[in-house]
């Protein structure tokens, strides 16, 4: 499976959402994600690829968090 579409499920699930709405270019802030939702979708995509991800960096977006992820998965 894609890093996309596994983060993606992560999303959906963590925010009730369809998968269809969550796009690359899908920013957090449009999912009306509050900063406690980023932080758990951010510790299961932690669990799930193996990967420690900055809270510093600048991820505004699905496809930011799934670049993050690839390169810097283990």
């Amino acid at each position: 499976m894609a890093v996309f579409e596994k983060v993606q499920d992560i999303i959906a699930d963590e925010l009730d959402k369809n998968k269809e709405d969550i796009k690359l270019e899908t920013t957090f802030e449009a999912l009306d994600a509050d900063s406690l939702d980023v932080f758990q979708i951010i510790n299961d995509i932690e669990d799930e690829f193996d990967v420690e991800v900055d809270t510093e960096e600048d991820l505004k977006t699905v496809g930011d968090l799934v670049s993050y992820v690839e390169t810097h998965a283990k």
